[in-house]
């Protein structure tokens, strides 16, 4: 609280208020910066400085200049990345042409009260304004800023004013939030996806106790807060989380250390910025704490300063995410370019030439030689020998979202002065630059979309957030280098949600090259033992107890001989693909084409003695209900379904009742015609083709009839029987009754066919057509009697085999003895085949 009093407080003498004479600024900063003028002004914050060095406010008197620490390199860097990206746009023709951006560029020093100043001192006016004009800002948009901390202050700030923002680096997913924060926008994606990121990182190596480490800001917070949302759903828990900043005293960077020994983990996530982490870093190198293996964000994994052989030793094999990394091969150029000597009042120079070369330029007013640690410089030095990784182009992550911000800002501007496309022609301002609004800036970058140089898409979404894609990196010592190695990635995939991607074979892990460590609070109990929850301890940590009693295997499962695991039953059904079922299905179109073929031969026949004398409109008709009948077996055959199991056992009970009630039909013919030899007997005239339809038609109706009750009142359904290690699918057939009843009106038009056949069966003639009818209902009569035993005794699938057997061999018995020896005579005797030799008479 008094850290915000001290920054609304100091903030104030810089506002510029609208009285009502004039729009004066009322005070200002002196901070340094680095400035070029330009038609339309950016402004940029960077945190040059990691450390702002406390000084205590006494409120009596304004408050002393910020002095800040620790430079920072990687920063500087993305302070030249904007100068840079800024004059390639002043140099294209086709971007803002004839429209020149300017900038200023001030430190923030990584504190959230000295970006405030910065970002109050970008957008106040920088002299005395005519009483006429209006309280403008004098930059169009801010780039800034790394930290969420610092990014939270000046978007809750800027934002009422419209004031358009774009962050390089501030992931908190608190900043989507477009209610409190308007005219936020980022070029890294929120900490959001990030959170989804480790979380779906720890999924994958089956990590589920884990410790985190958090930084005593927004954005540690919530970056921890929303990981854990993410892993509990995971069933992962979380040991501890330590808190760390990099203004802590040491004593508090002691606790988490003595947290981090005592703790069971062997992972630990750092969802910490770089500055913040160092110090906990250096504690932990210097305590050899080595067995840990670490998880980190995006704020520290591709960090130059930790990247050192040193801190390896305890961080090595780090894993983590960042954004996809760039090149910019005209960026070195540039970045060899700088020299304090150049123009020796530029900002931040003397202190980066220092860093990288060794010694301090001293310009007048400074300490001099014996009061500074650094030597002073000769003027002959330069940086074309330089290998320093400030000067490594090919793989900017952090430095290629400020190239996109500032690319960003200036399609924005492009679209608002030009009210075209670029490249469309004639290009006119159509707004006066010096009335350009900070709202209209705003407004265009929530529609901004372009291709970049690099063939990268660069657009917000509605919370003002690019995509989410990042790499996995992973610390590799290679050549007494820390190298931060690309082993995966994480992004949209086709069907539009994200997918982790690892090459595991890539990875060194903490533990060895190819050991993926363990993070487990407790080993899975063995078989014999259950899991017992220790009070006051997390889920993931229990012990293991003797089992009283196991758990049954769900239905669909059985269980092993050693009662350790459950084991899918097979599922059992007679089916096409087995060979019985092969064999079955074989046999069955084999009688359904015979059948077809003499149905065809009697039709061809049709006018010979030997089909005329066998009836052939009967014989037609057996031969088309045998035909049916053989077909029947095929829907006993395959996986059974509520229709198959319907239609199984009726078409087998129609068809056959047809069946038996042609030849029901031709066996009163026949005795008919052995009455009509007695004297006085006229029966053969009265039973005519009228008569032999009526009787098949009635006969078979009586049975479509009872199928049809069987249907509407109980019928045949599927049905699983779940075995010992099988589990059967059948057709129950529902009624009982219906389905003996069904067969026992067929038994009795066979006993009475074959009663009839049997009384004539000494009819004197050659073709004795009753003998062949008493034969086939032998053969029918017998197979029908030694099925029902079978049928009841057979188990499974060999039940549905039995009956279509029994289909199939009293079909053939049918088929065989009624028309084979016709057949014969048709083709092998064509001789016999005349009235006179079928009659039988001299």
């Amino acid at each position: 609280m008094y850290s915000f009093k001290r920054v609304i407080l100091g903030s104030l003498p810089l506002l510029c208020i609208h009285t009502a004479f004039a729009c004066e600024l009322l005070g200002r900063f002196d901070m340094p910066s680095l400035f070029k003028a330009g038609d339309v002004m950016i402004g940029g914050i960077f945190p040059v400085f990691n450390k702002q060095e406390d000084s205590n406010a006494s409120f009596a008197k304004e408050p002393a200049e910020v002095k800040c620490a620790g430079f920072d390199l990687r920063a500087f860097r993305w302070t030249q990345v904007m100068m840079f990206t800024i004059d390639e746009i002043n140099k294209d023709s086709s971007l803002l042409p004839n429209v020149s951006l300017g900038y200023r560029i001030l430190d923030s020093c990584a504190s959230p009260t000295n970006t405030l100043r910065a970002a109050l001192t970008l957008v106040s006016s920088p002299e005395e304004i005519e009483p006429t004009a209006l309280c403008l800002p004098t930059i169009s948009a801010l780039i800034a800023e790394s930290g969420s901390s610092q990014s939270l202050a000046v978007a809750g700030t800027l934002g009422p004013f419209r004031v358009p923002m774009v962050s390089y680096f501030s992931t908190c997913a608190c900043l989507s939030d477009k209610g409190k924060y308007p005219t936020f926008f980022r070029t890294i994606p929120s900490d959001y996806h990030q959170a989804k990121a480790l979380a779906a990182l720890v999924k994958h190596f089956g990590w589920t106790w884990i410790g985190a480490i958090q930084s005593d800001n927004d954005y540690g917070r919530n970056g921890v807060l929303a990981f854990t949302e993410e892993v509990k759903k995971l069933g992962v828990c979380i040991a501890f989380v330590g808190t760390v900043l990099r203004t802590y005293p040491s004593s508090k960077i002691l606790d988490v250390v003595d947290m981090i020994k005592q703790s069971t983990v062997q992972v630990i996530l750092s969802f910490v910025p770089e500055g913040d982490l160092y110090p906990l870093m250096r504690e932990v190198v210097r305590q050899n704490i080595t067995h840990i293996q670490w998880i980190a964000s995006e704020a520290w994994i591709t960090a130059a300063r930790p990247s050192t052989p040193e801190i390896y030793s305890s961080f090595g094999g780090a894993i983590g995410f960042v954004v996809r990394k760039m090149a910019i091969p005209k960026l070195r150029h540039f970045l060899m370019g700088i020299s304090p000597y150049t123009d020796r009042k530029v900002a931040f120079v003397r202190d980066f030439w220092e860093k990288v070369v060794g010694c301090r330029p001293l310009s007048a007013g400074e300490p001099s030689v014996s009061e500074r640690s650094s030597k002073p410089c000769t003027g002959t030095e330069t940086l074309v020998d330089s290998q320093d990784l400030f000067f490594n182009v090919t793989q900017l992550r952090v430095s290629y979202n400020v190239y996109k911000a500032v690319y960003a800002v200036a399609h924005a501007l492009h679209r608002l002065i030009f009210c075209k496309k670029e490249r469309e022609s004639p290009m006119i301002p159509c707004v006066n630059l010096s009335q350009i609004q900070p709202n209209e800036v705003s407004d265009q970058l929530k529609t901004v979309h372009f291709i970049n140089q690099f063939g990268e898409a660069v657009y917000f979404d509605e919370n003002g957030d690019p995509p989410a894609s990042y790499d996995v990196i992973n610390w590799q010592l290679r050549a007494g280098q820390v190298q931060h190695v690309t082993v995966g990635q994480f992004g949209l995939a086709a069907n539009q949600a994200y997918e982790l991607s690892i090459q595991e074979d890539s990875i060194v892990w903490r533990t060895g090259k190819s050991v993926i460590p363990v993070a487990v609070c407790s080993q899975i109990c063995p078989v014999g033992t259950r899991k017992a929850q220790i009070k006051g301890k997390s889920v993931c940590c229990f012990d293991c107890i003797p089992s009283a009693d196991c758990s049954p295997c769900p239905q669909e499962y059985w269980s092993n001989d050693g009662r350790d695991q459950c084991i899918l039953k097979t599922i059992e059904f007679l089916s096409y693909h087995e060979p019985m079922g092969i064999a079955l299905t074989m046999v069955s179109l084999l009688g359904a084409c015979l059948s077809f073929a003499t149905m065809l031969v009697f039709i061809h026949y049709k006018a010979t003695p030997v089909v005329k004398a066998s009836n052939s409109e009967l014989s037609s008709l057996l031969l088309f209900s045998l035909f049916l009948c053989f077909l029947c077996p095929l829907t006993f055959i395959g996986r059974p379904t509520a229709w198959t199991c319907m239609l199984r056992h009726t078409a087998f009970g129609m068809t056959f009742a047809l069946c038996i009630s042609c030849m029901l039909g031709k066996t009163i013919v026949v005795v008919t015609a052995f009455r009509a030899t007695l004297p006085g007997n006229n029966v053969a005239g009265k039973f005519g083709p009228s008569q032999q339809r009526i009787i098949v038609c009635s006969c078979t109706v009586i049975q479509i009839f009872i199928c049809v009750l069987w249907l509407n009142l109980n019928p045949p359904y599927r049905d699983i029987r779940y075995g010992h290690r099988k589990i059967v699918l059948e057709c129950n057939t529902g009624s009982e009754t219906a389905f003996y009843a069904v067969l026992g009106y067929i038994g009795i038009l066979a006993g009475i066919c074959l009663v009839l056949a049997f009384l004539a069966r000494k009819l004197p003639d050659n073709f004795n057509e009753a003998k062949f009818i008493t034969f086939s209902m032998l053969i029918f009569c017998a197979v029908w009697i030694t099925f029902i035993p079978a049928y009841v005794s057979s188990p499974g699938k060999f039940t549905v085999a039995v009956e279509i057997f029994a289909i199939l061999s009293s079909a053939f018995g049918l088929l065989i003895c009624i028309f084979a020896p016709k057949c014969y005579i048709l083709f092998i005797k064509p001789e016999k085949n005349t009235k006179k030799h079928v009659m039988g008479r001299s």
